[in-house]
């Protein structure tokens, strides 16, 4: 089971015990949100997408929505996101529990600034029943990210909120 990943991945950190797990599912950002006891925006969600035929993982804020003209200036392609079947089999976990750890090699990371307004975000971690807070440089540290990217929409609007 992927959670059981992410769990080991975070043990070598040191941070296994902040691991929340629901009796609920958490498998949408609206999900996520009430069994969080959080707005919405503070989901952090990662979204799966097939690049140069390369899977790539970005991580956005529960508001946010990809913007296919900055998608594509920031890629160089059309924004295509994998099936649940790809996502399981290429990145290594399930839809409803992608997330940006203990993901297979090759996997690349990118982070958009929709999260950048948070103190902490909640991601999941790799079920779709769990999430951790982290606060944006801790998730930058156990993402292994390769970049910030600026490719949602959305979120500017929204009132920000810290904490």
């Amino acid at each position: 089971m992927s959670i059981e990943k992410v769990r080991a991945y975070f043990k070598t950190c040191g941070i296994e015990d902040r691991i929340r797990e629901f009796d609920v599912s958490s498998a949408t950002v609206a999900l996520a949100a009430q069994a969080v006891g959080c707005e919405e925006a503070r989901i952090a969600k990662t979204l799966s997408f097939m690049v140069d035929g390369a899977p790539i993982l970005i991580v956005a804020a529960g508001d946010a929505k990809v913007d296919n003209p900055k998608y594509k200036h920031q890629f160089a392609a059309k924004a295509k996101m994998l099936t649940a079947a790809e996502a399981a089999e290429l990145v290594g976990h399930a839809v409803g529990g992608v997330c940006p750890f203990a993901v297979n090699p090759g996997v690349k990371v990118y982070l958009d600034e929709s999260l950048k307004r948070f103190e902490t975000v909640f991601p999941a971690c790799g079920s779709s029943n769990s999430a951790i807070e982290l606060t944006i440089p801790e998730l930058e540290r156990y993402s292994g990210y390769t970049a910030w990217v600026d490719v949602c929409k959305g979120w500017q609007t929204a009132p920000a909120a810290e904490g």
